[in-house]
């Protein structure tokens, strides 16, 4: 069973009892994410901490976004509050990797796949060094900045 999903329920029965509203809504909907994923498919399963991580990744990217629409339309109060909900799901993620580490890591998976092919990878191998990069960097940095660190690293 996932120690992250444990963690999740045990913190929203203690939200409850503090009469928390916010984090209570927050915690009782990724829940409901999780648990929608777990069903979602060809058979039910129990997803893995990696796997509950990432669903928590893609609902705070999502407040992410709605607080950047509440803010175009002049709404800030509900843009800070999509942000704080943000901000209490983030808390069940691993810290993100800095430019230093991510940039480190880039290298470590091009030095990989020069190993496998024997010489070095070009940008017909981009999709070799991005399940690479990827595997090392596992959801601790958006997919478009190891994209872009990749592409530099094969072009320079």
């Amino acid at each position: 069973m996932a120690e992250l999903k444990d963690k999740l329920r045990a913190d929203l029965s203690a939200a409850m009892k503090q009469r928390d509203t916010v984090v209570t809504g927050v915690l009782r909907m990724a829940l409901a994410a999780v648990g929608k994923e777990e069903v979602a498919g060809k058979q039910a399963r129990e997803l893995t901490d990696e796997e509950v991580q990432r669903v928590l990744n893609k609902e705070a990217k999502k407040r992410d976004e709605a607080a950047e629409a509440f803010r175009g339309a002049g709404r800030a109060e509900q843009a800070d509050a999509e942000v704080g909900e943000a901000e209490i799901l983030r808390r069940y993620l691993p810290q993100p990797l800095g430019d230093d580490e991510l940039a480190q890591l880039v290298r470590d998976a091009v030095a990989e796949v020069e190993g496998e092919l024997g010489e070095r990878p070009g940008m017909k191998q981009m999709g070799q060094v991005m399940k690479a990069a990827n595997a090392k960097v596992a959801g601790r940095a958006e997919g478009g900045k190891v994209a872009a660190l990749v592409k530099a690293q094969l072009a320079g």
